[in-house]
């Protein structure tokens, strides 16, 4: 699977997806870095189709309305420090993988739960 992690997380997510086989890309890769636009982030993804990885409840309120991003994957912890949030993707990773692989859109996760959402 190919994703696109928004500048809310760490760079370090990026690399652990790299790490488990899976083609990532960071918003600090791109030519405007951190500063780029999210309906930037949000055709890249899709051009790329990539699954954009973020925090923000804009790409949500996007897809809603517009369509776009085509796939999303809201990780709703509020503020977690990074060694959480990668513990959370190398509980959860395979399942979600399995969810996008499965055919689903918009998948959310939090300590808690995933939950697909459409």
């Amino acid at each position: 699977m190919d994703f696109l992690v928004d500048a809310h997380f760490p760079v370090r997510l990026k690399n652990w997806l790299i790490e488990n086989g899976e083609d990532a890309i960071h918003t600090t890769d791109l030519p405007q870095k951190n500063l780029t636009p999210d309906i930037e982030i949000m055709m890249k993804a899709d051009r790329e189709k990539r699954i954009v990885v973020t925090k923000d409840k804009d790409f949500l309120e996007h897809r809603i309305l517009k369509g776009i991003p085509d796939r999303l994957l809201m990780v709703t912890t509020g503020n977690i420090i990074n060694r959480e949030l990668i513990r959370l993707f190398e509980v959860n990773f395979q399942e979600i993988k399995k969810l996008f692989t499965d055919g689903s859109k918009v998948i959310e996760i939090n300590h808690e739960s995933i939950s697909v959402h459409e």
